[in-house]
Order: C-alpha cells, then sequence, then structure tokens
C-alpha cells in the first residue's frame, strides 16, 4: 500500500515534529483505506475535554463491497487516534500555545495495522509559500540539467 499524504499541510505549515499514532477504524474502513481510498486535505487532530486525541474531517470513502451493510456510513466522522497517555499529555501542552497546531501528514499501513503521522506544525506565511516554491523549482531545474546528456 502506498501512503496517503497530506500534500497540502506540507504547502501550508512548517512541520516541526511528527508522531506515530494508531487509529480505530472499522473493517471497512481499513479495507478502504489500503485500496488508497481516503483524503486528509482539511483535516486536523484535536484532543478532546475527556483526554482522548481526535483525527477530525478525514474523509475515508466507503469501501465498495461493504455497501449494503453500511446504511448510515459517515466518511467524515471524527475517529479516535491511540497514542501513549505520556504522548497524549504531550500533544495537549504543545495545542495549548499559540500559532501551533497538529495535522495529520500520512496514512500508511504498517505490518497489518494503519498508523497516522501526525505533525505538530506552525501555519507558513505568504511569502515563505512562495520561497519554498521558489527553491522547489530551481533543485529541479539543477536535476534535470544533471540528468541530460551533455553535447560532445
Amino acid at each position: 500500500m502506498k501512503p496517503i499524504i497530506n500534500k497540502r499541510a506540507y504547502h501550508d505549515f512548517n512541520v516541526m515534529q511528527e508522531i506515530t499514532a494508531g487509529i480505530v477504524l472499522t473493517g471497512p474502513e481499513v479495507k478502504s483505506i489500503k485500496q488508497g481510498n481516503a483524503n486528509l486535505k482539511g483535516a486536523h487532530v484535536t484532543v478532546s475535554p475527556e483526554g482522548n486525541v481526535l483525527l477530525m474531517n478525514a474523509h475515508i470513502a466507503p469501501y465498495p463491497p461493504a455497501q449494503r451493510d453500511q446504511t448510515a456510513y459517515q466518511p467524515d466522522r471524527s475517529r479516535v487516534l491511540l497514542l501513549t497517555k505520556k504522548e497524549r499529555d504531550y500533544l495537549r501542552g504543545r495545542l495549548q500555545e499559540r500559532g501551533i497546531t497538529a495535522v495529520p501528514l500520512k496514512i500508511m499501513s504498517r505490518n497489518r495495522l494503519v498508523k497516522v503521522t501526525i505533525g505538530i506544525v506552525v501555519g507558513k506565511k505568504k511569502h515563505d509559500k512562495r520561497e519554498h516554491i521558489k527553491k522547489r523549482d530551481i533543485e529541479r531545474s539543477i536535476r534535470r540539467t544533471l540528468r541530460s546528456p551533455h553535447p560532445s
């Protein structure tokens, strides 16, 4: 399975730290994710007052063979993330800091389990985004010139 990557998060935020967490899913959701039918655009991570870490607004499409069993399936429901108590407390403390948020960066399958990589991030300014795009284009052109055969 190819990991599902939240490209928008890498464009809009500077990733300061990454945390890998498990996720509570139903069987058809796991199969749907393994087929690559998930979207993390606009998703974010919050800590509920009870202490649960929740993945909000992540869209996991319904698994077609299980359609008749899932009449009330909600693709954008909030899902519980599995972290240790120490990681939960650390995440709660970091999210209380000004300007810091948590977003899902990747969903991947490790062995038989589905894992989510959470990024602790700070938003980029518009000029930072432009600078990043310019730097990426320069690196791409350098790679292209190095790869092309030189005329003799």
